[in-house]
């Protein structure tokens, strides 16, 4: 029985190749880079089409936006979702991925990666999510209490694997929604989506006890093609870590430039140990030591990282930043905070921590920045998309959406180590 259960999943596998390769005329190079000539648009025909126009990428729940599977891709990808599902469910019995399907989902899944811009720009509504460092039950309580993809649009800013024990099953399962709904549903890269720190902190031993070293490179391949940053509806910045001193030069006077600079650099590529790409990932807001002692100034201007990587950064960074942007919040993730948010620089910042009870040692909540539009004008418009490639803003629709913000807190349903 259970050889006839593998002969199935290969066959699947093979048959899931067959038609998505049927459908894509053409290979995205992965020597491309994301400043490539405006005439390269057209990466594929069908498969990963331009949802975008005005500057924006579709997050509407419509299903006519959605990337069109072929009925036997569909019915493989469902399926992945269904057995990871079990597989983290209590009392239901699920079978993992094969090393050939994750494989297979990793390579579907860079080449729509590197179809959509490195700066995604996005309308809302979506929720916000930040580390979930393979803690696998508590994203799955994540989407319970938060709704499941298929009604709900996504960013999640970073760090999916290593340090918690189910980073495979983490991984494959938010693969399998960004090939499912490749236009409301988006993932960054954090700082733990790197070949360097994978193989010190977790990811690189779960892949090579579980599979093999081969699966794990496979998978850094797939990270190195992840977009880096996003802004939502031309007023919130998105990241992993934090602010770069390259976006405060003199040569960058708008959003645009912003975007340009930030386009400029070469996807796939691995983390490097410092620039604009190390900054996104690594960066953290400078906070004051000793908060009760008043005589101790504020922190200002960039300081070294004391992880030894990139900057720190002050309010007045933050302030710079907002006001030559013409942005009105940075939301970021990369630190643990205990109530799963916090706010810093006069709430012009937010710190975003997606998974409760951190590695089973911290008492932390986690939290999930849920973003909805308020104006009623907003309300009324009809979904817009662009060109993925020559993304320029449109000045008009700059700034048209009320957003509020509000925060949906989640507690571990893991408990905690028995501490001595």
């Amino acid at each position: 029985m259970f050889t006839n259960v593998n002969r199935i999943q290969r066959r699947n596998v093979k048959e899931l190749d067959k038609n998505v390769n049927n459908c894509i005329n053409s290979v995205v190079d992965f020597t491309q880079t994301d400043n490539a000539s405006e005439n390269q648009v057209s990466i594929f025909n069908n498969p990963f089409p331009s949802n975008e126009i005005g500057g924006y990428i579709n997050t509407s729940n419509s299903s006519k936006n959605q990337y069109k599977l072929e009925i036997n891709e569909l019915k493989v990808i469902d399926d992945f979702i269904e057995r990871l599902w079990k597989v983290g469910e209590r009392g239901r019995k699920g079978r993992m991925l094969t090393e050939e399907e994750m494989t297979m989902l990793c390579h579907r899944s860079r080449p729509l990666f590197l179809a959509q811009p490195i700066v995604l720009t996005l309308r809302g509504p979506i929720k916000i999510c930040g580390d979930i460092h393979g803690q696998y039950c508590d994203l799955l309580h994540l989407f319970e209490l938060c709704g499941k993809p298929e009604n709900v649009n996504y960013l999640f800013l970073g760090d999916y694997v290593d340090r918690g024990r189910h980073s495979l099953e983490t991984i494959s399962l938010l693969l399998c929604y960004k090939l499912k709904y490749p236009s409301r549903f988006f993932l960054l890269r954090g700082n733990h989506e790197s070949q360097s720190i994978t193989k010190i902190y977790g990811f690189f031993d779960e892949c090579k006890r579980r599979f093999s070293a081969k699966l794990w490179k496979v998978f850094i391949d797939t990270f190195n093609c992840l977009p880096v940053c996003a802004i939502i509806e031309n007023q919130i910045f998105c990241c992993h870590g934090g602010l770069s001193p390259e976006f405060l030069t003199p040569d960058l006077c708008d959003l645009n430039d912003l975007k340009l600079k930030i386009r400029s650099l070469t996807r796939p590529c691995d983390v490097p140990d410092a620039g604009i790409l190390c900054d996104l990932l690594w960066a953290d807001p400078w906070y004051i030591d000793d908060t009760n002692d008043k005589n101790t100034p504020e922190p200002s201007g960039w300081e070294s990282n004391e992880r030894g990587v990139s900057y720190m950064f002050g309010a007045d960074i933050v302030d710079q930043f907002l006001e030559r942007f013409n942005l009105d919040l940075i939301v970021r993730a990369h630190q643990v905070v205990e109530d799963g948010y916090e706010f810093y620089a006069n709430r012009s910042l937010v710190t975003i921590f997606s998974a409760p009870n951190y590695c089973g040692e911290f008492d932390n909540a986690a939290a999930v920045f849920c973003l909805s539009k308020i104006s009623n004008q907003i309300e009324n418009l009809q979904p817009t998309f662009c060109n993925l490639i020559n993304d320029e803003i449109d000045q008009s629709l700059q700034k048209e959406a009320d957003l509020e913000g509000s925060f949906q807190i989640i507690r571990s349903i893991v408990p905690n180590k028995k501490k001595d």
